[in-house]
């Protein structure tokens, strides 16, 4: 049995919110996958956090406190780093469960170190350069009555370059990294526009890389243009098209093999009744 469907399968679809304010992680899910949309969202089932999750947002919370350690001007060893990390790993799970293999997690978290320290040593970002924001929060009013653009900046670099910390299995393909990518960093560039008055200078996707020697792989992205906010604005409108009509359906594809609502998914058309 599925505990998860022992909710309302017909859920009312609360149109209004949904349109109110979108995402860039809303879009890339509508747009994967409609049905996988619902489910997170209107539903709001919720899943045990998987272990590379566990690892991304860990890694992530690691390089956020550094940042702001540079931002703040108060100084960082990477023993007290290595401690913030290590409550951060614990405490993060009592929120979020983690759903471990048997003698996976203490193999996952000095994985998930051993990113950090890699990321410490091979930066680009001399210790002393000084960020122009880091974890900031910004809203953004999109035209023709849009929804409410809403995100969360990781770092900005002297200049106006925005970073993006990414945790990845495997080496990105620069071509495949930006396209992936795209709806983000257009979402970014439109962000950093509200809260500067100014456009982003350009991108960077840092992508911490979980091979046995991890490295990094630094990807460099050119400053927002015309046709790629042009691009964005129209995956908005489907967005809000789809909504709109409650148009989720499901998208087979090989990333249904590794989606959490793989086993709901199966179950289609019963849940949307």
């Amino acid at each position: 049995m599925i505990a998860a469907l022992d909710t309302p399968q017909s859920a009312k679809v609360d149109t209004e919110s949904l349109l109110a304010k979108v995402s860039a992680s809303r879009l890339n899910c509508f747009h994967s996958c409609r049905l996988k949309f619902y489910f997170r969202y209107v539903l709001g089932l919720v899943k045990e956090a998987t272990s590379a999750l566990h690892v991304g947002k860990s890694v992530h919370y690691a390089l956020q406190q550094w940042s702001k350690a540079r931002w703040y001007g108060e100084p960082l060893d990477t023993e007290s780093l290595r401690q913030g990390f290590d409550l951060h790993w614990e405490s993060s799970q009592e929120k979020d469960p983690v759903a471990w293999e048997i003698d996976e997690e203490p193999k996952q978290k000095d994985k998930a170190w051993g990113l950090v320290d890699m990321y410490l040593r091979d930066t680009p970002i001399p210790a002393e350069e000084k960020p122009e924001g880091v974890e900031v929060s910004i809203e953004a009013d999109l035209p023709d009555g849009l929804p409410r653009l809403v995100g969360v900046i990781d770092l900005v670099r002297p200049g106006g370059v925005v970073v993006d910390f990414k945790t990845s299995a495997s080496t990105p393909f620069i071509a495949q990294a930006i396209h992936r990518n795209e709806t983000q960093l257009s979402a970014y560039g439109i962000l950093h526009r509200e809260a500067t008055g100014k456009e982003a200078l350009g991108f960077e996707l840092h992508h911490l890389v979980k091979t046995k020697v991890p490295k990094l792989v630094v990807t460099h992205v050119g400053a927002l243009t015309d046709q790629r906010e042009q691009k964005f604005l129209r995956q908005v409108e489907s967005y809000v098209d789809g909504v709109e009509r409650e148009d989720f359906v499901p998208a087979p594809s090989l990333a249904c093999a590794s989606c959490e609502y793989f086993s709901e998914c199966s179950l289609w058309p019963e849940v949307r009744k």
